[in-house]
């Protein structure tokens, strides 16, 4: 069981999965300075205040309901995806076109490091190959 557990661990899914939750936390406080500080002022500028949540209430007995904050959710949601498609996803799909078009620059040639581990690779997969021949 624990050996299961190990290999699970070492995988790199549960790898990459911690660092996109790392990565994903670190990028609300981003998100978080957008709404606070852009996107509530600017819809505050535009209407008068900077959420709907008091424009319309509905009272039913003692309950009062507030769609007006169902709508700042909804309108935030939306203008927080397109600031995220403009300003990230746009840039980096325009860059992924140039890297694959071939108009960004080569990398350089690999470093000494990775020449000598590719080497010992190379050596162990002709060792492995004469060791089945014989």
């Amino acid at each position: 069981m624990l050996a299961g557990f190990k290999e699970f661990i070492a995988r790199g899914n549960a790898v990459d999965l911690a660092v996109g939750l790392v990565m994903g936390t670190a990028f609300t406080a981003i998100v978080t300075a957008l709404v606070d500080h852009v996107i509530n002022p600017l819809i505050a500028g535009l209407v008068g205040q900077p959420d709907f949540t008091d424009i319309w209430h509905v009272t039913v007995g003692e309950a009062t309901m507030l769609p007006g904050a169902v709508l700042t959710a909804i309108i935030q949601f939306l203008l927080v995806a397109a600031a995220i498609y403009f300003l990230v996803v746009m840039p980096l799909n325009k860059l992924a076109e140039r890297r694959k078009a071939g108009e960004e620059e080569a990398p350089e040639a690999p470093a000494e490091d990775v020449l000598v581990l590719q080497e010992i690779r190379d050596l162990l997969a002709a060792q492995s190959g004469r060791g089945q021949q014989s």
